[in-house]
């Protein structure tokens, strides 16, 4: 009999040690799972953002729509403007301006942007087993402070990327957590490109 005590005494040891380690694994795995997840979105909205500046450059506005982002960084021109001169010179020195159309297609490759597949969400698809995520993306031009502004915002839910730690129970390991709440830069109420993970 007390040999029968020491086994499940022993057992219970063990799956007791056993639910303490999962307990213990479960939020670790979250925050490694999710500062990866949320890096690589991160970066490829850095590149979304560095991608609408360009296009603002060529255009005098942002893009509403992947498709028309693509386009004119495939094949618009960059207007690169070079000074002959001193414009800052006192007593009437000419100055001169040479304006040069460079392809956008170069300085959007010199930026690291990568055109292909610009608007898909990193941990996204079949080899994630979730279904192939899109980024949000709008844009228009609105009055702020007496001036008619671009404005631009581009983002995706958490919860898109995040697999099956995108579920709201997670958020008991981190309170800030919210898989419903987008991970973005921009805004359209008022000109700003700051991100939400800075």
């Amino acid at each position: 009999m007390r040999i029968l005590f020491s086994l499940l005494f022993l057992a219970l040891a063990f799956f007791l040690a056993f639910l303490l380690y999962k307990s213990i694994e479960e939020p670790i795995n979250f925050q490694n799972e999710r500062d990866l997840r949320t890096e690589a979105v991160s970066g490829k909205l850095e590149m979304i953002r560095n991608a609408q500046d360009l296009y603002r450059d060529i255009t005098g506005v942002y893009a509403h729509n992947f498709d028309t982002l693509k386009q004119v960084l495939s094949e618009g021109k960059l207007p690169v403007i070079r000074v002959i001169g001193d414009a800052d010179a006192v007593g009437g020195a000419e100055v001169t301006y040479d304006t040069t159309l460079i392809a956008a297609r170069d300085t959007a490759a010199n930026l690291g942007i990568v055109l292909d597949g610009i608007e898909k969400v990193p941990y996204t698809g079949a080899d994630h087993g979730s279904p192939e995520a899109t980024f949000d993306i709008a844009a228009k031009q609105i009055d702020y402070q007496s001036t008619t502004v671009p404005v631009v915002q581009v983002g995706v839910k958490q919860s898109a990327f995040m697999g099956k730690y995108g579920d709201a129970r997670f958020q008991r390991y981190d309170q800030n957590y919210d898989p419903s709440k987008p991970i973005k830069f921009g805004d359209l109420t008022k000109p700003t490109l700051t991100g939400t993970w800075q």
